[in-house]
């Protein structure tokens, strides 16, 4: 009994033993960093404490707690916070640039096309503060923007741009300097974008999107071709 007992246990060791042992990983060689999209993650992470507590809260390390992952993880992508903030920016420029391009796009009017161009600009600010606020905001100075940021915003004005000088090419808008006109056209619905978010503004019952887009046709008033000027 003692003698099957034992050839028993030996039979187990043997079978342990020829088991796949794991690889070993060689000495200073770290695991690799396994996340979906890291980027995304902070990026996101950035946005909600942004929208939450503020710029002053957001860190590196504030993020990557938000995001789920190591302190370190975030200068795979981000040498600081002003380079996570920089990448906040240049994603908004985009987004409204692609936002203004696709409402803008249905209308053949150019007069349609270039209010809901002003129109889609307060909407994305109202949509997305934290964001908007950062990509206007003092931590992103013009003259201290990275190139990719200044590219996505200069983007941006220049739809504006466009949206003018072809009612313009067309006689609708009164001739003059295009980027003395979208500077003016700018002007007011970033200020109505900010009276909005600000609170100073309240459209109480009334639908948003309808008196956003009277506000931006008294612009066009002021615009157009038959317009008194001095």
């Amino acid at each position: 009994m003692r003698r099957e007992e034992s050839m028993a246990r030996a039979k187990a060791v043997r079978k342990q033993s020829q088991r796949p042992r794991a690889a070993r990983r060689p000495a200073g060689k770290r695991a690799p960093y396994h996340h979906g999209d890291l980027r995304r993650g902070l990026l996101d992470a950035a946005l909600h404490i942004l929208g939450g507590a503020g710029s002053a809260a957001l860190t590196l390390r504030a993020a990557a707690r938000q995001a789920g992952v190591s302190q370190a993880a975030p200068y795979r992508h981000f040498a600081d916070k002003e380079a996570l903030l920089a990448a906040v920016a240049e994603e908004g420029y985009l987004s409204l640039t692609a936002a203004m391009r696709a409402a803008a796009a249905p209308h053949s009017n150019l007069v349609a096309r270039f209010a809901a161009v002003g129109q889609t600009y307060v909407r994305y600010a109202v949509e997305h503060p934290a964001q908007f606020r950062v990509m206007f905001g003092r931590e992103l100075a013009p003259r201290e923007r990275p190139p990719g940021v200044s590219a996505a915003a200069q983007e941006t004005f220049a739809l504006l741009t466009t949206a003018i000088e072809q009612a313009q090419q067309a006689g609708l808008i009164r001739p003059g300097d295009p980027g003395d006109q979208a500077i003016a056209s700018w002007s007011m619905v970033h200020g109505l974008a900010g009276l909005l978010l600000d609170g100073r503004i309240d459209p109480g019952t009334q639908d948003l999107d309808a008196f956003i887009f009277r506000v931006v046709q008294y612009l066009f008033l002021g615009l157009r071709n038959d317009a008194p000027s001095r």
